[in-house]
């Protein structure tokens, strides 16, 4: 996709999964490392899960640290500072109907990118980081393919 036909960055981007402890988390800490603070950028599950440490794990190989993400659901996270985002990037099909669900009542752009569950993975601890790997791989490729690169020029 040019630069020309890629819609507009938004100013606030949550991406959201079903528990909010690896997917999104991983989203986010990718989206932040390409833009800081350029847009805003959280994430959010339809239940609040546990920070997966494998998460963690593969995110440290890229030198980013999500140790400190603590999981939150879309509920408390509107009470917390509101569900104003311009987009909302899901990641799993309970959060993409919570989030269409919520586009009832706000004007927020929804957009659905399928992605793998890891934990489910059975093996070794080596095959389950890699599962995460891939991941992690895919979200940023769909970043970047969505977004482009931080002063990429369609700012």
């Amino acid at each position: 996709m040019a630069a020309s036909e890629r819609p507009a960055k938004p100013q606030a981007v949550l991406f959201a999964c079903g528990m909010n402890a690896v997917r999104s988390p991983m989203a986010a800490g990718l989206f932040g490392q390409l833009f800081g603070k350029s847009i805003y950028v959280k994430s959010a599950g339809v239940q609040k899960g546990e920070l997966d440490p494998f998460a963690v794990a593969v995110m440290e190989e890229l030198g980013i640290d999500i140790s400190r993400h603590r999981p939150i659901d879309f509920e408390e996270l509107d009470d917390l500072e509101g569900l104003n985002f311009d987009l909302i990037v899901t990641l799993s099909p309970p959060a993409h109907h919570k989030a269409l669900d919520l586009t009832r009542t706000a004007a927020m752009q929804v957009e659905y990118w399928p992605t793998v569950d890891p934990t489910g993975i059975e093996g070794s601890r080596e095959q389950k980081l890699e599962a995460y790997r891939e991941v992690r791989d895919t979200l940023m490729a769909h970043i970047r393919q969505r977004f482009g690169r931080a002063g990429g020029g369609n700012e």
